[in-house]
């Protein structure tokens, strides 16, 4: 396996007969190694695999002040060998069943932790996990319904980098968190309890990075074909960077675009107007409008390679229209097959 689980532990968060929120509290880590190793790698590939998340630190929130620090202590008095494993899982579960006992919740679910590395660097995964039910055939062939975790549907889990918490403590990006949906974040009760606050926006610096590429190539003399490679070789050097885990770095970006003969993108990106770190997570979702374009609305959906553009795909903004040349050849099947209906 690519990971190594050094510790792993659940509790439950429960809901009693009158509706209050309680915390069954495992006295001892999870034993079973095979099972443990086997889950923590699916849920490690899960999360690493989301997009969209969010980064954060345990640090201060801009106008509510200083956020509940009792998990960063209990992290560190762990760190320095004065806590143990068990005790820092039982003070996160008691931390999160006060911060969910402030909100109108249903049901509780089943709070995990696993300290583990992967390519030599150490991290801490909190999630809380539901269970699901799933049917089973038994060996004289009856049906019996069992309940599981959910490994594949995390909603609420975060991930500490400790290796780069310990390395830099000024940094603000060292815990990552799955995004809750439209309008107020579901993540944010479990950003709370862990006492973390967003830091670095992946998504707002990909698109100064993006927007900082547009400018570079239109300033330089380029041909169209060049400043497509360009994009193209930017988006690459960033999908790499994601699905290995680690962080963009302009310098070596500009390294990469200067081995095409694109010299200076560090420079100009850094003495221009864009609020670009020298180092950030980056979010490939957004990065992809340097190979693609598309659209949804109004019943239409559209997406086309940027190369097309001005090609095969003509745009006209003062009449809001697009005119596509060469219709592909499933869709135009199925539009002769309705005018003949017709």
């Amino acid at each position: 396996m690519s990971i190594h689980v050094e510790q792993a532990i659940i509790h439950a968060i429960t809901l009693n007969s009158e509706g209050k929120l309680g915390c069954r509290l495992r006295p001892q880590p999870l034993l079973n190694g095979a099972a443990v190793e086997a889950m923590v790698e699916e849920l490690h590939q899960t999360y690493s695999s989301k997009a969209g998340k969010g980064f954060g630190f345990f640090g201060v929130h801009g106008d509510d002040g200083e956020a509940n620090p009792a998990f960063k202590n209990a992290l560190q008095s762990y760190l320095e060998n004065a806590l143990g494993f068990v005790e820092l899982s039982a003070a996160a579960g008691k931390l999160l069943q006060e911060e969910l006992s402030k909100y109108d919740f249903s049901q509780g679910g089943f709070l995990l932790l696993t300290l583990y590395q992967h390519m030599a660097t150490d991290y801490l995964f909190v999630a809380l996990l539901n269970a699901k039910s799933s049917m089973t055939v038994l060996d004289d062939m009856e049906l019996t319904q069992n309940d599981h975790l959910d490994l594949t549907n995390l909603q609420l889990a975060a991930r500490i980098d400790l290796t780069e918490w310990q390395r830099d403590s000024e940094s603000r990006k060292y815990i990552s968190f799955v995004r809750g949906r439209a309008g107020r974040k579901v993540a944010d009760f479990f950003l709370d309890f862990m006492g973390c606050v967003e830091g670095v926006n992946a998504k707002q610096q990909s698109k100064e990075l993006m927007q900082a590429v547009e400018d570079f190539v239109a300033e330089g003399d380029l041909t169209k074909d060049e400043r497509q490679q360009c994009r193209n070789r930017v988006f690459e050097y960033c999908q790499e960077q994601v699905e290995t885990g680690i962080d963009v770095q302009l310098k070596d970006l500009a390294d990469e675009l200067a081995e095409s003969g694109m010299e200076s993108f560090y420079d100009f990106a850094k003495q221009g107007e864009y609020d670009l770190e020298d180092n950030f997570p980056a979010d490939k979702s957004t990065l992809r409008q340097l190979k693609k374009f598309s659209g949804t609305g109004g019943g239409v959906s559209l997406s086309f390679d940027s190369t097309h553009l001005g090609e095969r795909v003509i745009y006209d903004p003062i009449s809001d229209t697009i005119v596509i040349k060469g219709v592909p050849a499933n869709l135009k099947d199925q539009l002769d097959r309705r005018l003949k209906s017709n």
